[in-house]
């Protein structure tokens, strides 16, 4: 058996009906399993907060053993980015479409999560990657992603010029809507949709995916993790043409010559699954790879 849980941090997504019945729900449940529960300070400004002592994201990672998330895996990319240098598991019960990440229903929360507070579960670690933007000798951006950093053309309907480094040697210079640069764990995600591969979340893996690229010889290439991944934009106006975005959530307008340099992170995050997680199994359930055609 691995280590119980006592106190529980708990993350809604905002201002969601689903969300605050199934959390009035969990509420219940960790109650009776006696635990101490804390809730998101964030959440609590569009969700009741059930008479529970209301803290920040920080004091939340700091104090839980355990931090559940309530939503689907947007909410659960923006917990994850915010909680993974504290070193605190996170769960999430899944409300959203795909849920890759957030995998427990709520249909068998109950069952699972008396489990899991009882010390009957597996625990994985994934990588983030550490993103900064460098303009004219200076970072003006840094940020973290779970699934991908991205640059992507902006508003403007044309291509994008970029070089693409790999521990300072040129990879090439291409000219498309963008390029995706994806974890393991981001790889089921936008990677996948541009034609990228799946990579099974226990490799020390990245993979660059082009987005509609003008040559089509420009192809998903995968490298390792420890890799330094550089993206230097080479704009040929004066007028900014492109956006680098974190997870979909985290955005910066790119402007001409800035270099975007991309990083495995120091810190691991920690995933609590039911007993006898299976990714394959995910796959198929999310995928639809069990349908017969």
């Amino acid at each position: 058996m691995a280590d119980k849980f006592h106190t529980i941090g708990l993350i809604g997504k905002h201002g969601d009906e689903s969300v605050a019945r199934t959390l009035e729900q969990l509420i219940a449940l960790l109650r009776g399993a006696r635990a101490e529960v804390l809730f998101d300070a964030e959440s609590a400004r569009n969700l009741p907060s059930f008479g529970l002592p209301v803290v920040d994201r920080q004091t939340l990672g700091t104090r839980s053993d355990l931090v559940i998330v309530v939503a689907g895996d947007g909410t659960f990319l923006n917990a994850a980015r915010s909680l993974v240098d504290l070193d605190v598991p996170l769960l999430g019960v899944n409300l959203g479409r795909l849920g890759f990440l957030a995998d427990v229903m709520p249909a068998e929360m109950t069952d699972r999560l008396k489990d899991v507070l009882a010390g009957d579960y597996d625990e994985e670690s994934r990588f983030l990657l550490d993103a900064r933007v460098v303009r004219d000798g200076r970072d003006v951006l840094q940020g973290a992603a779970l699934n991908e950093v991205v640059a992507h053309k902006w508003h403007i309907a044309r291509l994008i010029n970029f070089e693409t480094y790999i521990n300072d040697r040129l990879v090439n210079t291409q000219r498309s809507d963008g390029l995706i640069v994806a974890t393991p764990t981001g790889s089921t995600a936008y990677a996948l949709s541009g034609g990228g591969p799946i990579l099974h979340p226990g490799l020390d893996a990245v993979v660059l995916v082009p987005i509609c690229p003008h040559t089509l010889s420009s192809r998903p290439l995968v490298v390792s993790a420890d890799s330094e991944i550089e993206i230097r934009m080479i704009h040929s106006g004066t007028q900014p043409e492109a956006q680098l975005t974190c997870d979909g959530q985290m955005t910066l307008e790119l402007a001409p010559a800035d270099r975007i340099i991309i990083r495995q992170k120091k810190n691991r995050l920690r995933l609590v699954h039911p007993r006898g997680h299976d990714y394959f199994a995910t796959l198929r359930a999310k995928l639809h790879w069990a349908r017969e055609l």
